[in-house]
C-alpha cells in the first residue's frame, strides 16, 4: 500500500514538473528589474514612457519563450526590457536630482530672507553648501541621463546587428528551426559514397565562410547525414568524414577550428522515406546549424 502511495505521488510531481512554464534567466533578472523601476514612487511621472516599453519587452520575451523561439530571441527581448529599465531608473534618478536641486535652492532663499544680521554669514555657508549639492546633484543627473542616453544606443546597435545577421543568413537560404538557423546542403557536395568535396562545393562554402568571418562571435556545428543504404557503421564513419571534409574547408578560409564542430550522424533521422531514390537523396544531405550571435547554440535537437 505504501509503495503505491509513492507512486502516485511521484506520478503527480513529475505531471506538475511537465506544466511548468518555460523561463528564462535573462527574462527573469530583466522582470525584477522592471519591478524595481515600476515601485519608484516617480516611476509613473518621469519614467513612464521608459516603464510601458520595459514592459512590452518582457511581454514580447514571455510570449517568445511560449513560442519556443530560438533563444536568441528571448534573450534580446530581456535585453531590450532591461535597458529601458535603466533608461527609466536614469531618469527617475534624474528627476529626483532635480527635486533635490530645487529644495536646495528653496532653502536658500529661506536661509537669506529670514536670517538676522549676526547670523547672515553662517545663511551665506549654509547657502553655499546648499548650492554645492544642488551642482553636485545636476553633475549626478546629467551623467544619469548620459548613462539613459549609451543604454538607449546600446539597444539600437545590438538591434541593428541582430536584424543584420539575419538577413546574412537568410541570403546563404539559411531556415529558422527550433535548433537555430539551419542551412541544408544536399549530396552535391560528394561523390556517392565519397568523402572528399567536390570541386564545384567550394562556393557555398565559401559564402559560409565569408558569414563566419563578418561575424566572429557566431559558431557552427556541422552534421552529416546520409541514407539507409549500406552498413550501419559505414554510413555512420562516412556522414562523420563527411561532417569533417566540410569543416575542414571552412579552416582553409581562416574560420578557427574551435569555432567548428563536425557530426556524423549516418542514416539517423531521415527527412524523407528511404524506400524512393528521390527520397534516400534528400536523407543524403550536411546540416549547417548556427549559433546565436554570443555563440550558444539552441538546446533542441534534430527530429
Amino acid at each position: 500500500m505504501k509503495y503505491t502511495l509513492g507512486l502516485v505521488i511521484a506520478a503527480a510531481v513529475l505531471a506538475g514538473c511537465a506544466t511548468a512554464p518555460p523561463r528564462d534567466s535573462a527574462l527573469e533578472d530583466a522582470r525584477a528589474q522592471v519591478q524595481t523601476l515600476s515601485m519608484e514612487p516617480l516611476a509613473q511621472q518621469a519614467a513612464a514612457d521608459d516603464l510601458r516599453n520595459a514592459r512590452r519587452y518582457l511581454q514580447e520575451g514571455d510570449a517568445a519563450l511560449q513560442q519556443h523561439a530560438p533563444p536568441a530571441v528571448v534573450d534580446h527581448d530581456a535585453y531590450l526590457a532591461s535597458r529601458s529599465a535603466e533608461a527609466g531608473e536614469a531618469r527617475v534618478q534624474e528627476a529626483q536630482a532635480k527635486a533635490q536641486m530645487s529644495a536646495a535652492q528653496t532653502e536658500r532663499q529661506d536661509i537669506l530672507l529670514h536670517s538676522r544680521a549676526r547670523e547672515a554669514e553662517i545663511a551665506r555657508s549654509q547657502a553655499d553648501a546648499a548650492r554645492e549639492r544642488a551642482e553636485l546633484a545636476q553633475q549626478q543627473a546629467a551623467a544619469a541621463q548620459q548613462q539613459a542616453d549609451s543604454a538607449r544606443l546600446q539597444a539600437d546597435a545590438a538591434r541593428e546587428q541582430l536584424a543584420q545577421t539575419q538577413q546574412q543568413l537568410q541570403d546563404l537560404q539559411a531556415k529558422k528551426t527550433n535548433r537555430g538557423m539551419v542551412l541544408t546542403l544536399g549530396d552535391v557536395l560528394f561523390d556517392t559514397g565519397k568523402a572528399s568535396l567536390k570541386p564545384g562545393a567550394s562556393s557555398i562554402l565559401d559564402r559560409v565562410a565569408g558569414f563566419l568571418n563578418d561575424n566572429p562571435m557566431v559558431n557552427v556545428r556541422i552534421e552529416g547525414y546520409t541514407d539507409s543504404t549500406g552498413s550501419a557503421d559505414f554510413n555512420q564513419v562516412l556522414s562523420q568524414n563527411r561532417a569533417q571534409s566540410a569543416a575542414a574547408a571552412l579552416e582553409t578560409h581562416g574560420i578557427a577550428a574551435n569555432r567548428i564542430t563536425a557530426v556524423g550522424r549516418g542514416p539517423d533521422m531521415p527527412v524523407a522515406t528511404n524506400s524512393t531514390a528521390a527520397g534516400r537523396q534528400q536523407n543524403r544531405r550536411v546540416e549547417i546549424v548556427f549559433s546565436d550571435a554570443s555563440g550558444q547554440f539552441a538546446q533542441a535537437q534534430p527530429q
